[in-house]
């Protein structure tokens, strides 16, 4: 074990963890950030997904000793009220049905948004598709990053 010094969500916190253990798992098991979900432990599906410095992140497969001195931004930082323009959006469109994916397809959005205010559809197609919705929300999942990109 290792102790570990992370900046999440704007705060600072120390763990002890296995230098290979997933920061998906230090964020859920060591520090009670549930918000970052488990989804397919191979980066393939998205509900994992948390900003590192900004850019969209899958933490299922990235080990914790690989965070150093990054930032790590989870669902539960990105807004303190819940009041974020994505966030805001997605419920506008009213984009969840199950809901197990959408912080994972929220971060990925926002991560969009910030590096490309005005996406294209092909472009929010292009980012989006590598977030799995098992309910097949994706055309909502699309109007709400429209939507936000709007209020933006």
């Amino acid at each position: 074990m290792a102790l570990f010094k992370l900046q999440i969500n704007g705060k600072s916190y120390q763990t002890e963890a296995e230098a290979d253990t997933p920061l998906l798992w230090v964020l859920r098991d060591n520090l009670g950030l549930y918000g970052t979900k488990y989804g397919c432990g191979i980066a393939q599906c998205g509900a994992c997904t948390v900003h590192l410095n900004g850019e969209a992140t899958r933490s299922c497969t990235l080990p914790v000793s690989a965070i150093g001195t990054s930032k790590v931004t989870t669902i539960e930082g990105l807004s303190k009220n819940g009041d974020h323009p994505v966030q805001k959006a997605w419920d506008e469109v009213d984009v969840a049905q199950c809901g197990y994916c959408q912080a994972g397809q929220i971060m990925t959005a926002a991560a969009l948004l910030k590096r490309k205010p005005q996406p294209t559809d092909a472009e929010i197609e292009a980012t989006m598709s590598g977030n799995i919705c098992r309910c097949g929300t994706y055309h909502r999942i699309k109007e709400a990053v429209k939507v936000a990109a709007k209020t933006k």
